[in-house]
């Protein structure tokens, strides 16, 4: 389910639909993994990284992102204030110890990576690191998902590396970005990864780059929306919704700046739903 859901709604993502669907289930079918998955998303708003930790929380738990064993953290409303993070740290361990008391496979889902205060996600080391028990818990099945803007700049530069050479987006490989990707995250000052511990402990165990989305992609989102509403594609439309996005670099005009974000507002106005 995981493969055919990345197979038909992300689009221009072929190195995410490869490292998810092995990294997940490679760990589902280990009866003896040494420490949690971990998996940190980065790339440009609206490229597809809440909508693939959506489709991971839908394989693994029938009621998907609304299981009561998937846990959801958005920097900006869960950690607002910098001067509380003691605060948050020590609630932010009790409510992975409670929950993976509860269900060993528990799903932890962290949002805006890149708006949470530096030294927060620090206090969750323990439970990534490769512990067999810490008191008298295991947390070697759980799962832990950041999704993060940081090191966006980084994937776009490789990218636009690969077009201007003539090369293909699809020729791209995580090795070509990957260990880039993670210095930059670290070395970043507005990411909650900053010098992060999880980082420099190898305790991140896939950095996944979601690529800027082309053209082609953008109107590849706005069909599928439209079926998915059930209505006949009208082409026109769906040309002027691709033409009506913003692209950059300003020159080239390769990459929509909003990703796919914003097609659901730009539907509601074009077709009388």
């Amino acid at each position: 389910a995981l493969q055919e859901n990345l197979d038909k709604r992300l689009f221009g993502q072929h190195l995410v639909s490869k490292v998810v669907v092995k990294a997940v289930r490679g760990f589902l079918n280990n009866t003896n993994a040494k420490k949690p998955l971990a998996l940190s998303l980065h790339g440009w708003t609206g490229t597809g990284k809440n909508f693939v930790s959506k489709i991971v929380a839908e394989s693994i738990y029938k009621r998907g992102l609304q299981s009561k064993y998937v846990h959801q953290f958005v920097a900006t409303l869960h950690f607002p204030h910098a001067h509380s993070i003691n605060l948050y740290k020590d609630q932010l361990q009790s409510w992975i110890r409670g929950n993976v008391s509860v269900c060993p496979r528990s799903l932890f889902i962290f949002d805006e990576m890149d708006k949470m205060h530096a030294g927060l996600i620090d206090s969750i080391k323990p439970f990534l690191d490769y512990y067999e028990l810490l008191d008298g818990v295991s947390y070697r099945q759980a799962i832990f998902i950041f999704l993060s803007n940081a090191g966006a700049e980084k994937i776009t530069e490789v990218a636009l590396d690969f077009w201007r050479n003539g090369r293909s987006r699809e020729d791209i490989q995580l090795t070509d970005i990957q260990n880039a990707l993670s210095v930059s995250v670290f070395n970043n000052k507005n990411s909650g990864f900053w010098h992060s511990t999880l980082i420099d402990k190898n305790l991140i165990d896939y950095f996944i780059p979601f690529l800027p989305l082309e053209y082609k992609h953008v109107k590849m989102c706005v069909r599928v929306e439209i079926e998915s509403r059930g209505y006949a594609v009208d082409e026109d439309i769906l040309t002027r919704i691709a033409d009506e996005m913003t692209y950059f670099p300003r020159e080239e005009r390769i990459y929509s700046d909003k990703g796919c974000k914003t097609v659901d507002a730009k539907l509601d106005y074009y077709y009388d739903f």
